[in-house]
Order: structure tokens, then sequence, then C-alpha cells
């Protein structure tokens, strides 16, 4: 088999072509290109009439990576995001990812735990400082896979549900909300970690059957009936 070449032009030397394409040779220096061109960023000023669209990635949770359920959903929405620059659009793909609540603190510890310390050695605000330190670390593995798939998106735009300018924004709406009495505080039955001393939403509990009884206390007139 012989290896496939071209001719660059007349008196020029044969360029020899590899017989696979290596990805890992062509496409991260493409993509680095497009970015540092700004072909990705959105400037609402650079074109004030065209018109805008714009999507938001469902941010991926921090603690973990990458998989093939996001590889195919980040496809569709690059497909979109690209299909509207080519027709004139003003477009912005915002990345970002979530903080993921108790997820990352768990994990947080657990490397703490390693260290023979816990997150009451280091108070709250070395706490957090280590909380985010550790985001930087794994963060960047889930934005790295991103730019890997190509990702368009608007780099400048960066987004981290634990950012200034997010927690703002819920904090706000929060009580937009509250004081339109579209939402309320009242006392109900939540899931409670007593080592995190924390609520846990029920996607975060292990559910598991036991053998019980129940019980019922009946006040009446002096008398008290147990069953």
């Amino acid at each position: 088999m012989t290896t496939p070449s071209i001719e660059r032009g007349q008196g020029a030397a044969e360029v020899d072509l590899p017989t696979q394409y290596q990805p890992a040779n062509v496409e991260g220096r493409l993509y680095e290109r497009w970015v540092s061109a700004g072909l990705f960023t959105a400037d609402p000023g650079r074109r004030p009439d065209a018109p805008a669209y714009s999507i938001v990635i469902p941010p991926p949770n921090v603690t973990g990576s990458l998989h093939m359920g996001h590889a195919l959903d980040h496809s569709i929405q690059d497909t979109l995001v690209r299909r509207r620059r080519m027709q004139g659009y003003e477009t912005a793909w915002i990345p970002g990812m979530d903080h993921a609540g108790i997820a990352t603190q768990n994990v947080v510890e657990r490397e703490l735990a390693k260290e023979g310390k816990s997150r009451h050695d280091l108070g709250r605000e070395a706490f957090v400082e280590r909380v985010w330190q550790w985001k930087g670390e794994s963060g960047g593995r889930i934005l790295g896979q991103m730019r890997r798939l190509g990702d368009s998106v608007d780099w400048s735009r960066e987004a981290f549900t634990m950012d200034e300018a997010r927690a703002r924004a819920v904090r706000t709406i929060f009580k937009r909300l509250f004081d339109d009495g579209l939402i309320y505080r009242a006392e109900r039955i939540i899931n409670w970690c007593p080592r995190c001393l924390t609520a846990l939403s029920d996607i975060e509990v292990e559910h598991a059957e036991r053998e019980g009884e129940l019980v019922s206390i009946r006040y009446g007139s002096g008398d008290t009936e147990l069953v």
C-alpha cells in the first residue's frame, strides 16, 4: 500500500499525507484559532440591527465530568447555534457549570478527611476557599472536554452558579417571588442529614426499607391510649 501524497506546485516536493486521520493533530489547533479570532463571541454593539439568538448550556455538575449524554446534548445545541450564525444572527451560546451543592461539599470533605481534617477544623471562610480551589481543578476538566468537543461557546461569558452575579440574581428573584406571594416559608417534613447538618433533596437520599411500627397517641378526658 502506497502512502497518499500531493504536489504543491511545479517543481515543489511531494508532501506525504497520513494514512489515517489524526484528530489530535488538527482539531485542537483549529479550535483555538477560532476562539482567538473571536468567532464565537457575541457582541450586540457590532451589529445592532442583527436578530439575537442565545442558548444557555444546562450546567453540568462541577463534581463530575461530561459523558455521552452531554456530548449528544451539546452537539444538538452546537448545530442550532452554528446554523443561526450562518443565518446572520448575533449568537451567544453561554457555557457554565453548576456548583452541585452538597455533592461538592462531600467531595471536598473526603479530601480533607485524607489529611485528617474536617471542615470544622478549617472554619467557614477557609472551607469555602478550599471549595473554590477544588472547583478550579474539577471544573477545568469539564471545560477542557467542551473544547475537545468543539463547542462554539462564548467563553467570555462563562458562568458558575456560585459566582457573585448568579448568586445575586437568585437572591433577587427569590425575594421578588416571596414579595409577590408566589412562594412562602413554612414547616415541612424534610430529608435532614445529621452529619452535614443540612436539608437534602430526594435525589441525594439513599432510600432503604426497614421493618418498623406506627405509633399514635390519643389524648382524651384524662385517659391516654397508646396504640
